[in-house]
């Protein structure tokens, strides 16, 4: 699972540049273009810094995978409630389907789970704590 949170975030960077060069279906308003691109930077930083390392362990990648999520679920929102009708809208609605939404469900997975280990191992007693 933490393999394809990595793939797709290195997926996300060709899909910046299609980003930079015009938003398909997007009506004009302000500099959308920026927003979307912004968007899609911290859905990639973020897979990423969720993917990498939940393979390797580490205690605070429920974190990531939680920001994750919320940031995949949003983009998923504002992409099918900003399209065009028609196409565009269909578009939108099988992007979040078939990919944000599916990714988001994974970082809760991964969060869930990654609690739950930490959970399990306990919080180590600090020095002079009563």
């Amino acid at each position: 699972m933490e393999h394809v949170l990595v793939v797709c975030g290195l997926g996300l960077l060709p899909w910046l540049v299609v980003l930079a060069g015009g938003v398909p279906g997007a009506a004009a308003v302000g500099d959308r273009r920026l927003v979307w691109i912004g968007l899609d930077a911290l859905e990639a930083v973020g897979l990423l810094a969720t993917g990498l390392p939940a393979g390797r362990g580490h205690r605070l990648h429920p974190l990531m995978a939680t920001a994750t999520a919320t940031l995949l679920a949003a983009d998923a929102w504002f992409d099918t409630m900003t399209a065009a009708p028609g196409a565009d809208q269909v578009r939108a609605v099988a992007m979040a389907l078939g990919a944000e939404l599916p990714l988001a469900a994974m970082c809760v997975v991964l969060a869930a789970r990654g609690l739950g280990r930490v959970v399990a191992e306990g919080t180590p007693a600090r020095s002079g704590a009563r």
